[in-house]
């Protein structure tokens, strides 16, 4: 799972998705500390206008957005994950070891998210009729 959760070293986010943790705060209570402070201020600066504009979105990975490699896991001891699940992946003692083993190896992360991608291309993938592409990722639609 730490594995595929490397795939947000490419793509985006809309800004619907994460605003309660950065502009739910104050000077009473301060903006989630999972979050580097300078890159919290560039996400709200960011999605200012997200209730307006919801299509409103950032990049997951913010150093290599277009460029699938391992600066996902770089990213998230220094703070600059985007999800609340990129933040636990870093925070849960069980899946540290992983993240700072694919930050610390992109060989061993592009390998191991190969053997996982290959795991989910068998699991009873639904087709046809049976399955559905979701129009938001998540909600059934």
């Amino acid at each position: 799972m730490v594995a595929l959760s490397g795939a947000h070293t490419i793509g985006f986010s809309h800004c619907s998705e994460f605003s309660s943790n950065i502009f739910n705060c104050s000077n009473d209570s301060p903006c989630d500390s999972e979050y580097n402070p300078r890159f919290a201020k560039g996400l709200q600066n960011a999605c200012a206008d997200y209730r307006k504009n919801p299509t409103l979105s950032v990049f997951n990975d913010i150093m290599t957005p277009n460029k699938f490699d391992n600066m996902y896991f770089k990213n998230l001891p220094k703070g600059l994950g985007l999800l609340k699940s990129d933040h636990g992946l870093y925070n849960d003692r069980r899946t540290r070891p992983f993240v700072e083993m694919y930050a610390a190896d992109e060989n061993k992360f592009f390998e191991a998210f190969g053997k996982a991608m290959e795991k989910l291309g068998v699991y009873n993938v639904k087709t046809g009729s049976e399955g559905e592409i979701r129009h938001r990722c998540d909600q059934i639609n």
